[in-house]
């Protein structure tokens, strides 16, 4: 079965994130968003449409990983295709159409694509993100049932993410690794899964009662801290002592994580490992938050919370929501950040009082006021901080860098002005 992955036209609404990666690299339970729709087709053939600037990072970091015959922004050719929609967010497995069929959905600029079963030869990743003729004539095949989700902004991801810890567990086949005798208790220890050399540390409480807990290959839980399922904890990421992960967080690999944790999904690299809340907030790559710092991710009112997007203040029907803090940026200690924050890609925050609600890519913000963050000194530190992760600086990092800029002055609109 050939599958499609697109990006289209809404990829912006997932900034800052969607800035360094395609949509479809995005997290959302124990893995990305292309993790589900590969193990949802099992498809024997699989073709990727992105962004132009996208298409090499692709070939170099994305096609190694899928298991079948897989390219880049290739048009289709005489054989049918399943084409996904890449935001969709799979919980179980899909179910091919005999015929020709779609699933629409309303998005922001008219009706989008959702899934598609197809014979259209020619039909091309422009297609897809110019919304050409071509493609809007895929609104008048027949319609069928969806079989997934689509998450519009970055929250809904947040607020799935503790179902999609559970869809994934149910589907994971490798069996856990024995669970030694020690000084720790296990709460429902059938619903824990130990990847190999997982260390727990005296005092320490897994607890499974209310959902899944998964700790990958090398996870280290420090002295009496608490794991609340649904949770997942990625390869040899270290949980500090007295932390607090409660459900529906889900923590990349090669993480330190400190203090109270709530509903939150963190990305692999990303430190922080002192004491301080995080709650209901997605943290991109590389990410550093300095001791103390905390998000509310509840208003005072107990009001709707407002989150600026794409020049725009979106009101995101959520009560609870934290901050959204893009690859590479570093917080200071201290820091409060206010419920609907965004903080773009390699930013730097270091003020004394509350930050601004909406801090663009490459700012380097104190209490003099925000300056544009050079990107030499921005990547001078990010060589530093691989290095310390035996990471090499590569061109590729170099061009990243350069693409996220351009990316940012055209997605980045301060919704205030």
């Amino acid at each position: 079965m050939h599958v499609v992955i697109f990006e289209g036209s809404q990829w912006r609404t997932f900034a800052p994130f969607s800035l360094s990666r395609p949509v479809f690299l995005l997290h959302c339970g124990t893995g990305t968003l292309l993790e589900k729709q590969l193990r949802a087709t099992c498809p024997t053939r699989v073709t990727l449409w992105v962004r132009p600037a996208l298409e090499e990072f692709c070939r170099r970091v994305v096609l190694p990983q899928i298991s079948c015959p897989a390219s880049v922004n290739t048009p289709l050719d005489d054989e049918p295709a399943i084409i996904l929609s890449g935001r969709t967010l799979h919980f179980s497995n899909f179910e091919k159409s005999d015929s020709e069929s779609v699933v629409i959905d309303e998005g922001l600029d008219g009706p989008v694509v959702r899934q598609a079963w197809v014979h259209s030869p020619g039909l091309s990743p422009e297609d897809a993100l110019q919304r050409t003729d071509r493609w809007l004539r895929l609104l008048d095949l027949p319609h069928t049932m969806q079989q997934s989700r689509l998450p519009e902004y970055v929250w809904d991801l947040i607020k799935w993410n503790e179902e999609a810890i559970v869809a994934d567990s149910i589907a994971m086949t490798e069996p856990s690794q024995p669970k030694p005798a020690g000084a720790y208790h296990l709460v429902e220890e059938q619903n824990i899964w130990l990847g190999s050399g997982v260390k727990l540390d005296p005092g320490c409480v897994i607890d499974a009662s209310k959902g899944p807990v998964i700790l990958g290959p090398g996870v280290q839980i420090g002295a009496n801290a608490v794991i609340q399922g649904p949770c997942c904890i990625g390869s040899h990421s270290q949980i500090s002592p007295l932390a607090t992960i409660r459900a529906g967080t889900s923590i990349g690999s090669m993480c330190k994580i400190g203090g109270e944790v709530s509903s939150s999904i963190i990305l692999s690299y990303t430190n922080k490992p002192h004491d301080g809340f995080l709650g209901d907030s997605y943290l991109g790559e590389w990410v550093n938050l300095g001791a103390g710092t905390t998000t509310s991710n509840l208003k005072n009112t107990y009001g709707e919370v407002t989150m600026p997007v794409d020049g725009r203040r979106v009101k995101t029907g959520r009560r609870f929501l934290g901050s959204l803090i893009g690859d590479h940026t570093k917080v200071a200690i201290g820091t409060r950040l206010m419920g609907g924050t965004y903080v773009g890609f390699s930013c730097m925050v270091g003020v004394s009082t509350y930050p601004p609600k909406f801090i663009p890519s490459f700012t380097f913000l104190t209490d003099q006021g925000p300056q544009p963050y050079r990107m030499e000194k921005a990547a001078d530190t990010m060589k530093l901080v691989f290095a310390r992760r035996n990471r090499v600086w590569t061109d590729a990092d170099e061009a990243m860098n350069r693409l996220v800029a351009e990316t940012a002055k055209i997605v980045e609109r301060n919704p205030e002005e």
